[in-house]
């Protein structure tokens, strides 16, 4: 297995460029998931409040056999509660659940556009990371008017935007937005449901390389410049996610990926979910 590159933050930081994420993983296997990967050699781990498995998180990194500091946490704040104090309440409680003094990664799940708290939320987690609760904060699902208002508004740039990308759906201009302001970009739902493995794209490469369609995919992510998030149950699985760093797709490759882009998610639309 090679290491896992790094991506850097613009506050100096560094993340894996690729982890294990927990969303729908059932509580009584997290445990068991999260020590798996991490002794196996995943070192990012992103969960959540909403996912309602941040104790088994928390129980899995203390049975992996990997110091605390070689481990990179994340946790996000969800929409029952997003005014200021409940924010603050809520880096608490992530904190506790885990068992953790200090979290590397802080997110605002989603803007939740009716509520219009962002901005709030946004204000806690600088609070939290002056703090010293979290070392890093960022935001997901973040459109260019809620990445420019919070910016706007306290001078801080989220570090990271955790973003639906996958071969259906690239969002290549919010990529660029992101890049343009100095933040990294994270996958989430990178493989999409599977509905681009059979694409002549992805099959192509998987042919001349010998990877499976999800490897190729995984691998596209690392080389558009994403850090990417993948889940699975499987340890077969999980171990086949980790080998990506042996091969490259072409530049041709890279761009016939991107001739697959519908625009169709497979999550909720940022401008319109509420939760």
């Amino acid at each position: 297995m090679s290491d896992i590159p790094n991506k850097t933050f613009n506050d100096g930081k560094t993340i894996p460029a690729f982890g294990l994420g927990i969303w729908q993983v059932p509580q009584d296997e997290t445990a068991r998931v999260v020590s798996e990967s991490i002794n196996m050699g995943y070192r990012l781990i992103d969960g959540a409040a909403a996912y309602k498995n941040e104790v088994q998180l928390g129980e899995g990194i203390r049975a992996a056999k990997v110091p605390r500091d070689d481990l990179f946490v994340t946790s996000k704040v969800w929409n029952d509660g997003m005014d200021y104090d409940a924010v603050r309440r809520a880096v608490d409680e992530s904190l506790d659940r885990i068992g953790l003094e200090k979290l590397d990664l802080m997110l605002v799940h989603w803007p939740f556009p009716k509520q219009d708290q962002y901005l709030d939320a946004w204000k806690a987690l600088i609070a939290a990371r002056d703090d010293g609760q979290v070392t890093s904060i960022g935001v997901c699902n973040f459109h260019s008017e809620h990445l420019d208002r919070i910016i706007g508004e306290t001078g801080v740039t989220p570090a990271l935007n955790q973003i639906e990308v996958n071969p259906m759906l690239q969002q290549a201009d919010l990529l660029r937005i992101n890049d343009a302001r100095n933040i990294v970009t994270q996958s989430w739902s990178p493989l999409g449901n599977a509905r681009s493995f059979d694409a002549d794209a992805i099959k192509a490469v998987a042919a001349r390389t010998g990877k499976s369609p999800a490897q190729v995919i995984l691998r596209w992510h690392l080389q558009l410049g994403n850090a990417v998030i993948a889940r699975s149950t499987k340890t077969d699985h999980l171990k086949a996610n980790m080998e990506i760093f042996d091969f490259e797709l072409t530049r041709d490759e890279v761009d016939a990926i991107s001739t697959i882009d519908k625009g169709e998610r497979t999550g909720p639309d940022p401008e319109t979910f509420n939760g």
